[in-house]
């Protein structure tokens, strides 16, 4: 790409690149530079918020209490039942700790949390602290499985072991110990598991309506509102369908292997995106059910019936606005393109945490020419992109917020902290509804940046009116 400004260190220039100034080769999935203060997280993290949803599962955090108060209810995951997730449990260790080993006070605490909180089972995350002293999480989780009789299940999620999507890697590989244990003997031929779904603001209990509306039964949700009995027996499913692809594709891809379960990549943001997986579903299974492509057209004409006036209310005050985005997983960049163009809106800048070589090249195909894609930002070119290209909405997460409200630019939570659902064709409404209400909002006419874009419309205006 060509240079930019000093804002932009040069060991990070080959993660950005323009669409339309020649063939994208972006540098990502890689380690972050030291010292450029990425928005990426560590692998623990990574971990943490793909097992975090698990309603009925102990989370037990072996390291220091800075580890469990960084990631502490850090999803907006709604639960339908139990709520033991919404609790932080840590060892918290100490100096001694580190010279002596922690296992004992690993041990103590199983057992104390397992009787007082009665988990149908209990994850128990390795962070930096337990990669350097040693500790045998494998032997005090293994016995604690026999004293207790649940399972207890070691997260190897070390920081330092690599990125954000290692650790994604860490909790599939947590999860599926406990796949292939349950009954599948009430299973449907027509069914589902929703993977990479974490019932942020309640969304898969819309997502699951829709899939109960054709005719599919849907048999684990994971993560969101998960149960430890519906992951056993998931296995039984016929289909799995995996949304955040980064966090859960690891899971689908050993399922194919040792279950011989098919899976499909679908996603629930935006119109397009959320009609066409209900029609990858249907499609799967009208040998099976003949009639569920017939129920699926006739749900999705329903939602945009009522969905597509609402939305050309919002695109005449939105048509031809600039927006920015840096989100974690790169399927959410695909789908807020799309969702966006519903508006009349122009990305100008998409960016991710996790995205890989094939994402990047699928974003630079489907953006505009001159769109910035940036993988693993910083806090500097964030600011930089959006001052260049005066954006009039950014899109990201409560890390990216500050950002914004500091240059004057309408922001829309889009991460795992969102209250709003935002997933499928009330999602759509609800998007559009938030990004009118940042965008239109008559507080930016005082920002110095927004003030300077109204004096000088309204100058133009002036002149035109003269002439």
């Amino acid at each position: 790409m060509s240079a930019t400004s000093s804002t932009i260190l040069e060991e990070r220039q080959d993660q950005i690149h323009r669409t339309g100034e020649g063939a994208i080769d972006i540098a990502c999935n890689r380690e972050s530079l030291a010292g450029a203060v990425s928005q990426r997280a560590c692998v623990f993290c990574g971990s943490r918020v793909v097992l975090y949803p698990i309603a009925d599962a102990l989370h037990l955090v072996h390291g220091p209490i800075g580890c469990a108060v960084y990631t502490w209810d850090i999803r907006g995951s709604l639960s339908s039942g139990p709520e033991l997730h919404r609790l932080s449990f840590s060892t918290d260790l100490q100096e001694t700790d580190v010279i002596f080993g922690g296992e004992k006070k690993l041990e103590a605490a199983l057992d104390e949390l397992i009787d007082r909180h009665s988990p149908k089972a209990a994850f128990v995350y390795s962070t930096c602290i337990v990669g350097l002293i040693g500790d045998d999480m494998e032997a005090v989780c293994r016995k604690m499985t026999e004293k207790k009789g649940i399972p207890v299940l070691p997260v190897m999620s070390e920081g330092f072991k690599g990125n954000k999507r290692a650790g994604y890697l860490a909790a599939c590989k947590a999860m599926f110990r406990l796949i292939g244990q349950g009954d599948t003997s009430d299973i449907s031929p027509v069914s589902i598991n929703i993977f990479g779904d974490f019932n942020l603001a309640g969304e898969i209990w819309i997502i699951r309506e829709y899939f109960e509306k054709m005719g599919v039964q849907v048999v684990a949700n994971v993560t969101g509102d998960g149960r430890v009995a519906d992951i056993a027996r998931c296995h039984g499913a016929a289909l799995n369908l995996v949304q955040c692809s980064g966090a859960t594709m690891d899971l689908a891809k050993m399922m194919e292997e040792e279950f011989g379960t098919p899976y499909k990549r679908v996603s629930y943001l935006g119109i397009e995106d959320m009609a066409d997986s209900l029609y990858k579903v249907a499609d799967f299974f009208k040998d099976k059910d003949p009639g569920i492509v017939e129920r699926t057209q006739a749900l999705v004409r329903d939602e945009l019936n009522k969905l597509m006036p609402e939305l050309a209310r919002y695109r005449k005050d939105l048509e031809g606005k600039k927006v920015a985005m840096y989100v974690g997983g790169s399927f959410k960049a695909f789908s807020l393109v799309k969702a966006f163009r519903h508006l009349g809106m122009k990305v100008v800048m998409v960016g991710s945490q996790t995205g890989t070589k094939e994402d990047y090249a699928e974003l630079a195909e489907i953006t505009d020419p001159g769109t910035v894609i940036i993988d693993d930002a910083n806090p500097l070119e964030l600011s930089h992109f959006i001052k260049e290209k005066d954006v009039d909405v950014f899109v990201g997460g409560v890390k990216e917020r500050p950002i914004a409200y500091k240059l004057g630019v309408g922001f829309c939570d889009h991460n795992h902290e969102r209250k709003e659902a935002l997933e499928g064709f009330a999602g759509m409404l609800n998007f559009a509804r938030e990004i009118h209400a940042s965008a239109m909002s008559p507080v930016w006419r005082f920002a110095p940046r927004r003030a300077n874009r109204v004096n000088l419309a309204k100058e133009a205006r002036k002149e035109a009116v003269n002439e």
